[in-house]
């Protein structure tokens, strides 16, 4: 408890200490940017994203559409058996 702060060396409750005025953060001050301006950083931003290759779209789409049938056919056979399984329950 003493490393978290909660507590000090002689096992007192510890008292929130301020931090000293030039540690304190300062309230960020507003700045605008023209629209070019912003573009620009948008498009430096753009360059630097690692954009997967044309085999590595294509594996990976393979994978997410065969998955998707798997879990539409698991859930299909699912609510099909829990239908038949409440129609033979509750049959007169």
């Amino acid at each position: 408890m003493q490393r978290q702060g909660q507590v000090d060396a002689d096992g007192s409750v510890a008292t929130k200490k301020e931090p000293p005025k030039s540690l304190r953060s300062k309230p960020p001050t507003k700045q605008r940017t023209t629209v070019s301006q912003f573009l620009r950083e948008v498009r430096e931003e753009l360059r630097q994203v690692a954009w997967p290759t044309r085999n590595e779209v294509f594996n990976s789409s393979t994978v997410v559409i065969i998955m998707l049938v798997l879990m539409v056919g698991m859930i299909f056979l699912l609510d099909f058996l829990f239908a038949k399984g409440v129609t033979y329950l509750f049959r007169p």
